[in-house]
């Protein structure tokens, strides 16, 4: 394997997840061994500083603050000014002003947003059947599970137009972007114990690679099945790697396309609740192609080291020269 092939992948990796991952604990962690730039704490932070960083990514405070961050890029200023204004006190606040907001504030601050709204009436009476059929689609075959769930919500047995207004208000895209978080969690996840798998792997089949090219005659060719067998483990590790980021790939390219369109709809749209989903929808579509092209370069590292591998292994396996 090439190490600096395989040491930049991980480079990438960590800066991605230094800049992407919802979680607050486990960025800072990234940078820090981003910033270091030492291979060795790269590797180190894929294999020991992630899992640690995620578990202290649960503890309550960090919950609480990542949790203010999701309510301020869902819950905006104009169509939720009470919730956006409570979450963008509490991050501010201490970790008590944080710990209240998650356990009272914010149902409090939603409420009262749904107050304001039902005495105003006016995006209410704005709701018309077709945003009703446009909803129910969503509920069936939109491309991400926590929106699909949110739209049947907001159309279950009993429902109002009151909270079909707030899907539009704040349900859709908060539900989107527990979709994009979802996605860009397994796969930073699954991809560090790949990666750590694979380095392991390669370092192995070369080491028996040179083994076998300097054994003596008489146990040439056991050292060189040893070595073959080392190179098809890691074509093992590589090949199904490179199948799963092919199929995230293309979820990324569904999700895209399905945001792109909700754009599109929400630019031909009159009604006025439309306009909080029209805001984020273009950003959304954009986030998603670019999980779409990092997903898309996964793909080739992992053809790439599969390539390797098989290489390896034919070497091992054919008649010596």
């Amino acid at each position: 394997m090439d190490t600096s092939n395989s040491s930049g992948a991980a480079r990438k990796l960590v800066r991605r997840i230094a800049g992407r991952d919802p979680r607050a604990a486990v960025r800072a962690d990234a940078w820090v061994a981003w910033a270091a730039d030492d291979d060795g704490m790269i590797e180190e932070f894929l294999e020991n500083g992630l899992p640690a960083a995620e578990r202290r990514a649960a503890e309550t405070n960090s919950v609480n603050s990542d949790f203010c961050r999701r309510i301020l890029s869902t819950y905006t200023a104009e169509f939720a000014p009470e919730v956006h204004a409570a979450a963008q006190r509490a991050l501010l606040g201490s970790d008590t002003d944080r710990a209240e907001f998650v356990a009272e504030g914010f149902a409090a601050a939603e409420a009262r947003d749904r107050r304001v709204r039902e005495d105003d009436g006016a995006q209410e009476r704005a709701i018309v059947e077709e945003d009703r059929r446009y909803i129910r689609e969503l509920g069936a075959a939109d491309p991400g599970p926590h929106v699909r769930a949110a739209a049947a919500w907001a159309l279950r047995p009993g429902s109002t137009d009151a909270d079909l207004v707030e899907f539009f208000a704040y349900g859709w895209a908060t539900a989107a972007r527990l979709d994009l978080e979802a996605h860009r969690l397994r796969d930073a996840e699954q991809e560090a114990r790949r990666q750590t798998a694979i380095r392991r792997l390669i370092s192995d089949a070369r080491e028996a690679e040179q083994a076998a090219l300097e054994a003596a005659d008489e146990i040439a060719e056991q050292a060189r099945a040893t070595a073959a067998n080392a190179w098809r483990r890691a074509s093992g590790q590589a090949a199904p790697a490179k199948t799963a980021w092919t199929d995230a790939e293309e979820v990324a390219r569904a999700q895209a396309a399905n945001w792109r369109a909700v754009a599109e709809a929400a630019a031909n749209a009159t009604g006025p609740n439309w306009k909080a989903i029209a805001a984020t929808a273009g950003d959304t579509a954009t986030e998603w192609s670019a999980e779409q092209d990092w997903a898309d370069g996964q793909t080739r590292f992992w053809a790439d080291l599969l390539q390797q591998a098989l290489e390896g292994e034919t070497r091992m396996t054919s008649p010596r020269a």
